[in-house]
């Protein structure tokens, strides 16, 4: 089998070899809604994966697009191969046709599709166009942070339309693994591994090989007489070793299981062959605390908006998501809360490497009402089952701060998206805490999640020392007037979590951005970042907290980096104040120089 990176590959959890598709598309912006597959003109080119609202795409669309077309040519038939093609994301209705033929139609702008091109290519190839309908006024679309206005205000960024992530092929065999699914038991040092096939297959079988590293823990074979096959292993010996040296956990040293998978039919051909990982490690709530391997494990997360200058929501490249993630951890944070949209797959597969941890959360829509909350459910249920393979996603977030459902408190059908939200986490995943309407007037869920940017040190430390402070607040209205649970059912076993925080800016005076707070000067930023964090270490119930933010994003300036990653203020006295350390002592004095001696010169 040829191996293959998965923090380089496209789809992480199922990999062959493949083949991109970025580099130079011509393109046609119609914001008239006016174009027709025959008969649109390309009159420029862009660079994909980058949004046609970015410098890095080439184009920079200056104002509101509704549609975008794309063409390029693809490879004609790869022999008796199947060539199927592949979206990373195209924001948000996407229609494409090969050789002239509709071959697909896709709805939601954050979540992957793919479609089998083969019988729509000659022998060399065909045309493949692609159109993207993005209206910039509709409020009932999934839209996270984009902007409706023409210019970006408050905390609304640019627009992104059309392709904005990888776009692949594959080829592959007709009767083929269409999908990998895992479940971990740590207790018992069992896996659960559902695999479904592209059509019903019988007379083959299912090999799986599964290592640590250089060491072969499971090496299964188990017949196919169907589209599904499903198989329980034993995972190492089940003795202490095992228990300390397998498992995945947040830190230093994760652990990740590499699987082979290998169709192949009763007289010896190979079917398919693909390359996955998983982890042992379950994730839960208990005590108050988020437990990982039923141990507590720290949360000290960091707000991460994912925006780059040049590339908007598209990281510029790989190296980019993980200079990302190496920043965080060095600031001394246990992993991100990426907020208000779905992060590249292969963020997610350095985050399983690095064993930092992942909240997923669902891009909001604004306005309330039946369709919002149908494309809301719909596409929520696509990015639940993109992300749920991923060992560093340890939460869902499907609403934020109810936008989308601003008046949940009165309005029945409101609170039932609430709830249906979190459901859809239970019903696909299920291994997993939920924080179903993260910041406030949540419902249910495991989480409860408490946005709060008071800028007083000995006030927040005061609003959640103690459980019994956290039941108040739980159970009543917010200095804000908002409730903190819809159903005023205090904690009840929830863990909660101060899942933002801080938002100190530091700018010139010219600076047109702007943070919760002001900082005069890198000294006085780090001495607030460190008396907030301060009072959150101080309390004996919170299960951990979320500063806001990691990086500047646009006007939105109270990042402890800038959005070039620029750190403001030195990366190690951050760190310290992120873990609670104390602040590091003064380097000693240099020693006074030697006197100089004079130089005596020989006689000539």
């Amino acid at each position: 089998m040829e191996h293959t990176d998965p923090t380089e590959h496209p789809r992480p959890l199922l990999r062959r070899p493949w083949t991109s598709l970025d580099g130079e598309w011509e393109f046609a912006a119609d914001p008239d809604l006016v174009g027709t597959v025959g008969g649109i003109a390309f009159d420029r080119t862009i660079r994909v994966p980058y949004a046609p609202e970015t410098p890095a795409s080439g184009v920079t669309w200056p104002g509101r697009l509704n549609r975008a077309w794309y063409r390029r040519r693809l490879p004609g038939r790869a022999g008796d191969r199947r060539t199927v093609l592949h979206f990373g994301a195209v924001d948000r209705i996407c229609d494409v046709w090969v050789g002239g033929a509709h071959v697909t139609s896709h709805e939601g702008g954050y979540t992957p599709f793919s479609v089998d091109v083969t019988d729509f290519l000659g022998d060399d190839g065909a045309d493949l166009v692609v159109r993207a309908d993005d209206d910039p006024l509709d409020l009932e679309a999934p839209r996270g942070k984009q902007d409706w206005r023409d210019e970006p205000h408050e905390i609304w960024y640019p627009r992104t339309t059309g392709i904005w992530r990888t776009v692949w092929l594959e080829q592959v065999g007709s009767r083929r693994i269409a999908d990998v699914q895992w479940r971990a038991h740590p207790r018992t040092m069992q896996l659960d591994v559902r695999v479904e096939l592209a059509a019903p297959l019988a007379g083959a079988r299912l090999h799986l090989r599964l290592r640590a590293g250089d060491r072969l823990l499971v090496d299964d074979s188990v017949r196919v007489d169907g589209r599904v096959v499903e198989r329980t292993v034993q995972v190492g010996d089940g003795g202490i070793d095992d228990r300390s040296r397998l498992l995945w956990r947040p830190g230093p040293d994760p652990v990740l299981l590499d699987a082979e998978l290998t169709l192949v039919a009763d007289d010896g051909e190979l079917l398919d062959e693909v390359e996955s990982y998983t982890a042992l490690r379950s994730v839960e709530v208990g005590d108050g605390r988020l437990l990982v391997n039923g141990r507590p494990a720290p949360l000290r997360l960091v707000l991460d908006q994912g925006y780059w200058p040049d590339t908007g929501a598209t990281p510029p490249d790989v190296a980019a998501l993980r200079r990302d993630l190496e920043l965080t951890r060095a600031l001394g944070f246990t992993g991100a809360r990426k907020h208000q949209k779905t992060e590249d797959p292969r963020y997610l597969a350095l985050a399983d490497r690095m064993g930092l941890v992942v909240w997923a959360e669902m891009p909001s829509a604004y306005r309330p009402g039946p369709t919002a909350s149908a494309r809301l459910l719909r596409e929520w249920a696509d990015v639940v089952v993109a992300h749920r393979g991923f060992p560093s996603v340890v939460a869902w977030v499907p609403l934020n701060e109810s936008w989308g459902v601003q008046e949940a408190e009165v309005d029945e059908r409101q609170r039932g998206l609430i709830r249906a939200m979190a459901a859809t986490a239970d019903a696909l995943d299920g291994t997993r805490p939920v924080s179903a309407n993260d910041g406030w007037e949540t419902l249910g869920g495991d989480i409860l999640g408490v946005h709060d940017y008071e800028q007083d040190p000995a006030v927040l430390g005061e609003r959640y020392a103690t459980a019994e402070d956290l039941e108040r607040l739980a159970t009543g209205r917010r200095p804000d007037g908002y409730l903190a649970d819809l159903e005023r059912a205090g904690v009840a076993g929830r863990a909660v979590v101060l899942s933002e925080f801080g938002g100190v800016a530091l700018r010139s005076p010219e600076d047109e951005g702007w943070g919760y707070a002001d900082a005069t000067s890198p000294e006085d930023l780090l001495a607030r970042y460190r008396a907030q964090w301060a009072a959150v270490h101080g309390s004996t119930a919170l299960a951990g907290a979320c500063w806001t933010q990691l990086t500047d994003t646009y006007q939105e300036v109270n990042g402890l980096l800038g959005m070039d990653r620029v750190p403001k203020v030195d990366i190690e006295a951050l760190r310290r104040a992120t873990l609670g350390e104390p602040e590091a002592p003064p380097a000693p004095p240099a020693p006074p120089a030697p006197p100089i001696q004079p130089t005596r010169l020989s006689p000539s």
